[in-house]
């Protein structure tokens, strides 16, 4: 996996206003912190963050912060939360958690049906259950997505996490066997029946009571 670098200054100032402050600038307050790491408060150019995100397709993206301080010193790490403002989509701020590339952590990955769906193709619906998973592995070896064969699955067919496959090197973390992708049954045969159902309950009750106006004649 490619390593993005991104340039980081360490902020004296806290506080929402501060945080105002540099967004009008195009800048966004951000915080490294990790399992071995003491909370580091940032500054990054939103600019560049877009930038990452358009090369990268993603968030599961290794970073090398560069971190200024006086000096410059380098940091490894991922993004652990983006928070963005739901009206103008402006950047909020951002949570770096620190990794090692060499000890495994746990990510979610996107799941990507793939494969023409043979239930689909005889009017069904592939439905995706689960749109990521959980997986373990060294940070070099996550997977931008995970690919799923569903070219197999007729109507009423599903497909389960143990049945995927992600490599030696990829762990999928689940307690249970649940489904991932499932292929139902056409909505318009369903209504068909259902009104079928209703017609006959009706003609019932008309039958009887024709055969009762012939029994008192």
């Amino acid at each position: 996996m490619e390593t993005f670098d991104l340039k980081a200054s360490e902020r004296k100032v806290t506080g929402k206003g501060a945080a105002r402050a540099l967004r009008r600038q195009g800048l966004i307050p951000a915080v490294l912190y990790g399992p071995a790491t003491a909370s580091i408060a940032l500054t990054i150019s939103a600019v560049d963050l877009e930038k990452i995100y358009g090369e990268s397709g993603g968030e599961n993206v290794i970073l090398n912060l560069i971190i200024e301080n006086g000096g410059t010193h380098n940091r490894t790490a991922m993004f652990k939360e983006v928070q963005t403002s739901p009206l103008t989509r402006q950047y909020l701020h951002v949570d770096f958690y620190e990794i090692s590339l060499e000890k495994k952590i746990t990510v979610k990955v996107q799941v990507e049906p793939s494969g023409k769906c043979k239930g689909a193709e005889s009017g069904g619906f592939l439905q995706l259950i689960r749109h990521e998973l959980d997986v373990s592995c060294l940070p070099g070896d996550i997977p931008s997505k995970i690919e799923v064969d569903v070219s197999h699955l007729d109507i009423g067919d599903s497909l389960h996490v143990e049945e995927i496959d992600v490599g030696e090197k990829v762990t999928l973390l689940y307690d249970t066997n649940f489904t991932v992708v499932t292929v139902a049954a056409p909505t318009v045969e369903e209504e068909e029946v259902a009104e079928e159902e209703l017609e006959e309950a009706e003609e019932i009750p008309a039958e009887a009571e024709a055969e009762e106006e012939t029994a008192n004649k």
